[in-house]
């Protein structure tokens, strides 16, 4: 039985890919910023909760903490994810309207708060027989995609090319590990105010195909349910 780490994990995504990974046997942890909506989540899916705001290191030490205590950790999949240039009313800010808050919060979160979790969980992943990471990111990251593509959008993809060049560096560190970015497509989630086209089950096969990769799958590599994604 594998044991997975899912930050972000009481909704969307997240808690779809800890749903399906729960389901196919594997002790699943659901990290969470509030306390009782992981809690709610974890049972949802039989799952275990554990608080983690990727933003405070604090919070992510204690995590960290309580995972090894429990026996360790094989996968970590760094999903928690904002997209601060999209309002609570759905409105899209585009470079006119960005402001450094913006970027400075979507980076924090969706950059900065990876790699304070791969830190803090890489001792145990590299106790492990067959370590993973994968880091959920967009299609929106790739630089020869996004020029033939619509979106104004520019601190998330930018955050996204960010994690990616994460997965890269991280991937050449590690050869023992399998570290990834995927790409789950455009899903309804509260990310983008349910406005993606394809469901959470559909979104979250990828993830789960990259949390499950065995010792001799592929590394350094930025993928989605139809194979690789040019950079």
């Amino acid at each position: 039985m594998t044991t997975i780490l899912i930050t972000g994990a009481n909704k969307g995504l997240g808690l779809e890919a800890a749903r399906q990974l729960v389901a196919a046997g594997h002790k699943v942890w659901l990290g969470s910023r509030d306390v009782e909506r992981g809690r709610r989540a974890a049972e949802e899916v039989g799952g275990t909760a554990v608080q983690l705001d990727v933003t405070d290191d604090a919070s992510v030490a204690a995590a960290a903490e309580a995972v090894a205590a429990a026996g360790g950790l094989d996968v970590l999949v760094n999903n928690a994810g904002i997209q601060a240039e999209i309002t609570a009313k759905g409105v899209t800010a585009g470079p006119a309207e960005l402001t450094a808050e913006m970027m400075r919060t979507t980076l924090d979160t969706n950059v900065v708060g990876t790699v304070r979790v791969l830190h803090a969980f890489l001792p145990l992943l590299q106790r492990s027989e067959a370590p993973v990471v994968v880091n959920v990111s967009s299609g929106l990251a790739s630089l020869s995609g996004i020029s033939k593509h619509d979106t104004l959008l520019v601190a998330y993809p930018t955050s996204k090319v960010a994690v990616n060049m994460v997965t890269v560096q991280f991937a050449k560190a590690f050869p023992g590990m399998r570290i990834n970015s995927v790409e789950p497509g455009y899903t309804a989630t509260d990310l983008n105010h349910h406005k993606g086209f394809q469901s959470v089950e559909q979104g979250a096969k990828v993830i789960v195909e990259a949390a499950l990769l065995g010792p001799d799958g592929p590394t350094g590599e930025y993928f989605d349910a139809n194979g690789t994604i040019p950079w």
